[in-house]
């Protein structure tokens, strides 16, 4: 069975309670923004809540755990609510990749405090090995799904955040084009080569932005042996 799988069969526990809480908060932000500026349409769809249950697609779930990409329920949002279209549509686009790259930041603070107070090394070693291969997957997917969702190709967030800033002729042409974008989404997912001089090289940045946050909390936190990090999941 592990063949037929994109991550170790060992490590399907923690990506499961990594993708549920990602795709629910991502989706959940969407929906409490849109509430929040002025449109129901998606706290009338039951929206509004981080119950997993109504963001989850269950073939989008299944392909990421598969091919490594999948997505969750779109959130339906009517703009033209909105007291300010142009604006508040850009924010609520932004708020699902900014919501998983919340949780990325938090997942890396959450490890440079149990490195400080030692309760890393606290338990035994397969706590130490659980405690590293959940962080390492909250942090690591986190932060590929901000980047990836701001890719600017239909239907990813991106692309919404685009349709919102240029002037409306524009914005026009982009939906009576939008089949081709997602033609050109689907063969940069699903064709390797393709996949491998475009989605990987942009995935590269996730390391860069890592390195950014590290050097932001270790002006507070003790320097964290993230070498050792990287040996305890890798064993």
């Amino acid at each position: 069975m592990e063949r037929f799988l994109w991550y170790p069969l060992e490590d399907l526990p923690f990506i499961v309670i990594v993708l549920v809480l990602a795709f629910t908060v991502h989706e959940f932000a969407h929906a409490y923004s849109a509430y929040k500026f002025g449109d129901h349409t998606a706290y009338n769809a039951g929206r509004v809540t981080l119950d997993p249950r109504v963001h989850l697609d269950v073939l989008g779930t299944i392909l990421i755990l598969i091919a490594g990409f999948g997505w969750a329920k779109p959130v339906p949002v009517n703009p033209n609510r909105f007291k300010r279209p142009r604006l508040m549509g850009v924010i609520v686009s932004a708020v699902g990749p900014l919501s998983n790259l919340a949780l990325a930041v938090l997942g890396i603070f959450a490890v440079y405090v149990l490195n400080e107070t030692a309760l890393l090394d606290a338990g035994s070693i397969g706590v130490r090995k659980a405690l590293v291969h959940f962080f390492y997957y909250l942090i690591s997917m986190n932060l590929l799904l901000f980047i990836f969702n701001l890719i600017p190709l239909p239907p990813l967030d991106g692309y919404r955040i685009i349709q919102y800033l240029v002037p409306l002729h524009v914005r026009y042409k982009m939906d009576q084009n939008v089949q081709w974008g997602i033609f050109v989404f689907l063969l940069i997912v699903f064709i390797p080569p393709l996949r491998a001089v475009t989605l990987e090289p942009l995935f590269g940045y996730s390391s860069n932005l890592l390195w950014f946050f590290q050097s932001l909390f270790e002006r507070v936190f003790s320097p964290m042996d993230w070498f050792r990090f990287g040996m305890d999941f890798a064993s």
